[in-house]
């Protein structure tokens, strides 16, 4: 994969990978889900960790740093649209300052 919108579509894909694999831990363990979700939270998380493979930085570190500003704009799109509990001011700051730095990471190795 290459250039930016490549990156930031595997960026997306990851993100949603592991939020739901995350909170399909979550759900068992805080809200009593059966057990039988960890089945499918697991498979999400090892195809989180595969997608970010795909990224085009070079180094691992890089990929992961990038990737959080797109991890955190995700999270707070589930805890919004899925979770039903609508985001603050600070929600909104926080996550544009850290997709200021995803985009600085993955500019700056240009």
């Amino acid at each position: 994969m290459t250039g930016l919108p490549a990156t930031l579509a595997v960026y997306i894909a990851a993100a949603l990978a592991e939020i739901g694999g995350c909170f399909a831990v979550w759900s068992v363990v805080r809200s009593g889900a059966s057990p039988w979700w960890l089945a499918p939270g697991f498979a999400l998380l090892c195809l989180f960790a595969w997608l970010l493979t795909l990224s085009e930085p070079e180094a691992a570190g890089r990929a992961f740093a990038a990737y959080g500003g797109i991890y955190i704009l995700s999270a707070i799109g589930w805890m919004i649209w899925v979770e039903k509990v609508p985001a603050t001011r600070s929600d909104a700051l926080g996550t544009l300052l850290c997709l200021a730095g995803c985009f600085v990471i993955l500019a700056g190795r240009r």
